[in-house]
């Protein structure tokens, strides 16, 4: 009865949030847990629940993977805003649920933050796990990124459930060990594309073999330390493709897998990534993604592209080194003239420790002028400035509003890199002066 009445109490504030127009994110579940800790446990779900989690693309791919589940007529309960810790997870399930918790969909998929996968599904059943990647990130809040890998091994050492995982990532293709007696392990694979290099090009992790510590092999590199590898002593990485992507053509955005071509509205290879393991994800269930995958488009600061006084403009997050590596590959593969701003804040949700920085690759092409904003303008300015870009052509703002009238000076194509807490407040500057630019 107490649980009930917590529900009420909070689906009450949720609408009250709702009508004033307000994005409720995590608030709700925090009050929800407060009231209740295990508030959680009182949701019943009667069909399959499917977290994706990874440091880079769990929004993206959660999102592919909710609309596959729509574009199939069936109902997805998913959080695709994000709100990916306990509280944020407890809000969206209260917001889905009757009022006596239950949830009434065909999939409940979630986005999970790395840290908080043994957390949650402490609690509430979970089928599917769905592991992308793992990079360094936020070092001030999770440490070192091998602690959350053996966070999350240790999870699995008992989880008996689909588990599916990205095999071109040693950090990842690892946990599929971690319970022998789970016969559920499905691995992804992204065929070389066209950029791949035969040498680590971006600050990567994944050197040795988890096993037996020989150093890996590679037999190409698509961006950091994602690629073909092998263990020389042991064979790791060397496992059964369950879902395999070849035939990657980042500029028309096709690649073809299980022998269907597909056309998607992105053109990087670190969407593809996101959507092999979403495939995977829609393999397991017999459910159709091609045209998900034709109409799907990026947005929400996400690989996300705008048109603005007639200049084309790509948002994208970074939010570590490789996410700033593997923004600024996109790029670099696009020949045409741009420029760039990049936008640094150093807030909690961040890390106040923005020494990554250093990590990021500057070696860029065809860029005639960067902006720089945030908290941390100067920071970024200095770094893009030791790494040989022309000090003349690198322009610091504070303010933000500044940055993105500077940047609008030219007609020239835009490319904007945000870090966490930077991006939707840059993604509305860069609205706003659009909207004001039309009156």
């Amino acid at each position: 009865m107490y649980n009930l009445l917590v529900l009420v109490i909070c689906k009450i504030l949720s609408f009250g949030i709702r009508i004033f127009k307000k994005n409720s994110g995590n608030v709700v579940g925090k009050i929800a847990r407060k009231l209740s800790p295990d508030i959680i446990k009182y949701f019943k779900i009667n069909c399959p629940v499917i977290a994706i989690t990874a440091t880079n693309g769990k929004t993206t791919s959660n999102n592919v993977i909710s609309y596959i589940v729509k574009k199939n007529g069936k109902k997805a309960v998913s959080n695709t805003e994000g709100n990916n810790m306990e509280t944020g997870i407890i809000t969206t399930l209260l917001k889905s649920s009757s009022i006596t918790g239950k949830i009434k969909a065909d999939f409940v998929t979630l986005e999970v933050d790395e840290s908080y996968v043994p957390v949650v599904f402490e609690k509430i059943r979970l089928d599917t796990l769905i592991v992308l990647d793992f990079f360094r990130d936020q070092l001030d809040r999770n440490g070192e990124e091998e602690a959350l890998i053996l966070k999350i091994n240790e999870f699995l050492k008992t989880y008996e459930g689909n588990l599916i995982l990205n095999n071109d990532d040693p950090n990842v293709a690892r946990l599929g060990r971690a319970n022998p007696d789970n016969k559920n392990v499905y691995y992804f694979s992204v065929d070389k594309y066209e950029y791949a290099t035969e040498t680590e090009k971006e600050a990567g992790e994944g050197k040795f073999c988890p096993f037996d510590k020989t150093r890996l092999e590679y037999e190409y590199y698509q961006y950091s330390h994602i690629g073909k590898f092998r263990c020389p002593t042991c064979n790791y990485g060397d496992e059964e493709i369950f879902l395999e992507v070849k035939n990657v053509n980042v500029k028309d955005g096709m690649f073809v897998a299980d022998d269907v071509e597909y056309k998607t509205l992105a053109n990087s290879i670190y969407a593809i990534y996101n959507f092999a393991a979403s495939l995977a994800f829609a393999k397991l269930y017999n459910l159709d993604a091609k045209e998900a995958l034709a109409t799907f488009k990026l947005d929400n600061g996400r690989c996300e592209e705008i048109e603005v006084n007639g200049c084309k403009t790509l948002i994208n997050l970074a939010k570590n080194p490789t996410g700033a590596n593997v923004s600024l590959r996109i790029l670099n593969e696009d020949s045409e003239e741009k420029e760039l701003l990049f936008v640094l804040n150093d807030n909690i949700a961040d890390g106040f420790d923005v020494s990554w920085i250093w990590d990021i690759n500057f070696n860029i092409n065809n860029v005639t002028r960067i902006i720089t904003s945030g908290q941390r303008a100067y920071d970024i300015a200095i770094r893009i400035k030791t790494s040989g870009f022309d000090a003349t052509k690198i322009e610091p703002y504070l303010e933000l509003d500044e940055a993105v009238k500077a940047l609008y000076k030219t007609n020239v194509k835009k490319y904007v890199i945000a870090n966490y807490t930077a991006l939707q407040p840059t993604r509305k500057a860069i609205l706003n002066y659009k909207l004001h630019k039309k009156k």
